[in-house]
């Protein structure tokens, strides 16, 4: 699992447009990253969450964040969802389930249902250089980040 004060494990994932991305090109802005995974679209807490973030975006940037979210849908289903609700921050998948691995934040058989393993709700805040300097992990997947101390975490650090 990362922990705060490692960098952070590189990856490329495709977003919503089925366009490659890689953490390095978000890292590239001088900006902190926050990597917002989370366990499915259009499911009730996941949209509570992402359209949250959306609704908080212009704070974000404010305190020289940016914003991606994660999880283990196809790109197809991302963009419906990005579409549907507004959604301004690039969402990545992650079918193959590497990235959630890597990071440790694998959620194995979500609601009983054996084989279906998504991302558990999470966030790591980035600096520049890829660092960790902020981890959240949900106790379970419909747990709901404290955004306030994102936004605390964001400004002081």
């Amino acid at each position: 699992m990362v922990q705060v004060g490692e960098r952070a494990p590189d990856f490329v994932l495709y977003d919503a447009d089925r366009k490659e991305r890689r953490l390095e090109e978000f890292l590239s802005n001088g900006k902190k990253t926050i990597l917002a995974f989370f366990p499915g679209a259009f499911t009730s807490v996941c949209t509570t969450e992402m359209c949250t973030f959306r609704d908080m975006f212009g704070e974000l940037v404010k305190a020289n964040g940016i914003l991606v979210g994660i999880s283990v849908d196809p790109p197809f289903s991302l963009k419906a969802f990005a579409e549907k609700y507004g959604l301004n921050f690039p969402l990545l998948s992650d079918f193959k389930r590497e990235v959630v691995q890597k990071y440790g934040v694998l959620w194995k058989d979500l609601a009983g249902i054996k084989g279906y393993d998504v991302a558990n709700r999470s966030i790591f805040i980035l600096d520049g250089s890829g660092k960790v300097v902020y981890k959240w992990i949900a106790e379970n997947p419909g747990q709901l980040p404290n955004f306030d101390e994102i936004k605390k975490a964001l400004e002081s650090n």
